[in-house]
């Protein structure tokens, strides 16, 4: 597979603390690759290093299959680090305009293809003081998209967004993959946004990474469970063992169980505990998600 990025053992040390430790991480061409972890796991660190924006302390980054890198490199990439900051009082197509010029790009044309492919063509003349987060954040990644590039970096782009927003940001990631066949790099403490887009997974968690995963190999990995919502869960726990011989299950919450066994028995267990004076409020079978394969690989440690 072609690769757009890779790097190799990337290091950066503040005060002789690691806050990205031997990361290596592989973007094939074609990919959305979702850089999961928690706020402060290094994520926007490694960004801002691959972008050239931190030294590295060690280790090497790989862009296109060149490690020399350049401006040659660099002008096949847009990107969105933190927020996007605009001027309030201009409209949208004044600033990207205002950023055209800076970078020294000078095809007009790509105004205009630039917000059509974020679904803003229709906001001539408007300011972006009257624009809502999520048009606002569009318009930040219209900015990154002005001079046509393979690869499109993205930290964090639904951070504060509404359900809508969030929304409108996965569609339209998706069509920039799809449509127009970019490869994205996408950061991201939200594991159920990261599930619905990538196609391959890296969890970086305390600067090192644990996994390096396609989603397809994830859900293979990922076991089925029968869940069980009770009224008491130690009772419930008791019966599954003595009575059925279960013994490949936990109790996930209070009142919560995932039986990993004897998944054609519903019945039966639905039954004995129901017989023993266990209420069963919920049951069905289901599937572990990212969410359940963050802590398990974080040894019981949640995503916030």
């Amino acid at each position: 597979m072609e690769h757009v990025l890779r790097t190799y053992n990337l290091t950066k040390t503040y005060k002789n603390v690691n806050a990205v430790d031997s990361l290596n991480i592989n973007v094939g061409r074609g990919d959305i690759y979702g850089f999961l972890g928690k706020n402060g796991a290094g994520k926007t660190t490694t960004i801002k290093m691959i972008m050239g924006l931190s030294k590295v302390s060690s280790g090497e980054i790989e862009l296109f299959g060149n490690k020399a890198l350049d401006n040659k490199c660099y002008g096949r990439i847009g990107s969105l680090i933190d927020y996007p900051g605009f001027y309030l009082n201009l409209t949208g197509e004044e600033n990207l305009e205002i950023h055209r010029r800076m970078i020294g790009f000078a095809g007009k044309d790509s105004i205009r293809n630039a917000l059509e492919m974020v679904g803003l063509k229709d906001i001539q003349g408007k300011k972006v003081k009257n624009f809502s987060l999520g048009m606002k954040q569009r318009l930040g990644i219209a900015r990154a998209l002005l001079h046509h590039p393979e690869f499109l970096i993205l930290d964090e782009p639904t951070n504060g967004l509404d359900p809508i927003g969030i929304k409108e940001i996965r569609e339209l990631i998706l069509n920039l993959n799809k449509k127009y066949e970019i490869t994205l790099l996408i950061s991201s403490h939200i594991l159920s946004e990261v599930q619905l887009l990538a196609t391959k997974i890296g969890i970086i968690h305390k600067g090192r990474l644990l996994e390096e995963i396609s989603y397809d190999e994830l859900q293979k990995r990922n076991r089925h469970y029968i869940q069980l919502k009770v009224d008491n869960d130690k009772k419930a726990s008791f019966l599954l063992e003595k009575n059925l011989g279960i013994n490949d299950y936990v109790i996930w919450e209070d009142g919560l169980i995932r039986v990993y066994e004897k998944l054609n028995e519903g019945w039966n267990i639905n039954k004995t505990l129901v017989s023993n004076d266990v209420r069963v409020d919920e049951i069905y079978i289901t599937v572990d998600n990212l969410e359940d394969y963050f802590i398990r690989l974080t040894g019981g440690e949640s995503n916030a």
